[in-house]
């Protein structure tokens, strides 16, 4: 049976490749709808971008709802200066040639959820947690719905926009904070695991030599310049581990924690405290992600991304 899911995504090109992922993976996956968020870039781009991708797959079955607009609390920052002006620097997409659905991406998310069969729905969300904090706080009926979270953001150690916290918990910690205390299932892809998932050099000249528009655009994405200080000197794939997950867990390692955000105006703002050897004596909220096996996951990535258009 497929799992039912929404992916909510600001893309951001390793939004790009999940989504890509996704869409070359229908045989496993029900992807009922995609909703953006504000992130990487401002929601009227991440929403044109994932308009741009879905084009890319030729995937127009699939409905795309444009989301929040800014963080619950505090002021949006995006990251424009890792990503470029428009997100998806190097991928070389035309203007997107279709429009999104119509309605609010949280009413989407409710909506889905309240629908979907016994085994629920599973939230997949690549950015910012502003939606799923809305949809959770506006229809707390949907949480018994919700199957599990799986989701990318947080670090076990160092960040990568403060030196605490990782971009997505940063920009909005406290809908981060939201989720992580909403009592569903959530398994949390941080920057530990993440920043392993980087491609080999034969790997991406595979993907440049796939003879596809999708291989021309992931290739053009994993070889732009990348500014440092990143924690990385590759293109880290941050997001298509989520979707991995699904698809392959046996590629994964991790433990249940307990997991705080840290929602304070201040240094630490965003952090994620995980609490890994269990001193904290707290209940697991979050089954963390500490390792993949990178080589494996690229290889077969790159078959499914064979696949499409």
């Amino acid at each position: 049976m497929r799992e039912t899911i929404v992916i909510d995504t600001d893309p951001g090109q390793d939004d790009a490749v999940a989504l890509l992922l996704a869409f070359a993976s229908r045989d496993a996956l029900d992807l009922k709808a995609i909703t953006t968020i504000a992130g990487n870039v401002p929601v009227a781009q991440t929403t044109a971008n994932t308009l741009r991708i879905r084009d890319l797959a030729k995937a127009g079955d699939i409905p795309v709802y444009c989301g929040a607009e800014t963080p619950l609390v505090i002021a949006l920052e995006t990251a424009e200066f890792v990503c470029g002006p428009d997100g998806l620097a190097g991928a070389g997409l035309p203007a997107p040639a279709s429009a999104a659905a119509p309605g609010h991406a949280v009413d989407a998310i409710i909506a889905i959820c309240r629908a979907a069969p016994d085994e629920g729905v599973t939230l997949c969300p690549l950015g910012p947690l502003t939606n799923l904090a809305l949809a959770f706080r506006l229809a707390p009926d949907i949480l018994p719905k919700v199957r599990r979270i799986v989701l990318m953001g947080g670090a076990i150690g160092l960040g990568n926009i403060t030196p605490a916290a990782e971009f997505n918990a940063y920009t909005d910690p406290h809908a981060a904070a939201v989720v992580f205390g909403c009592g569903r299932p959530i398994v949390m892809f941080g920057l530990g695991v993440t920043l392993q998932a980087i491609a080999s050099h034969a790997q991406i000249s595979r993907i440049g030599t796939l003879g596809n528009a999708t291989g021309k655009a992931v290739h053009g994405m994993l070889t732009r310049p990348r500014p440092g200080g990143l924690g990385s000197d590759g293109h880290p794939m941050h997001d298509p581990c989520i979707v991995a997950f699904l698809l392959w867990p046996e590629l994964f390692e991790g433990r249940d924690c307990f997991v705080t955000v840290e929602t304070g105006d201040g240094p630490l703002r965003g952090r994620t405290t995980i609490d890994w050897n269990g001193r904290l004596k707290r209940e697991p909220n979050a089954h963390v992600v500490a390792a993949v096996k990178a080589h494996e996951l690229f290889e077969r990535v790159i078959e499914r991304l064979a696949t499409l258009p």
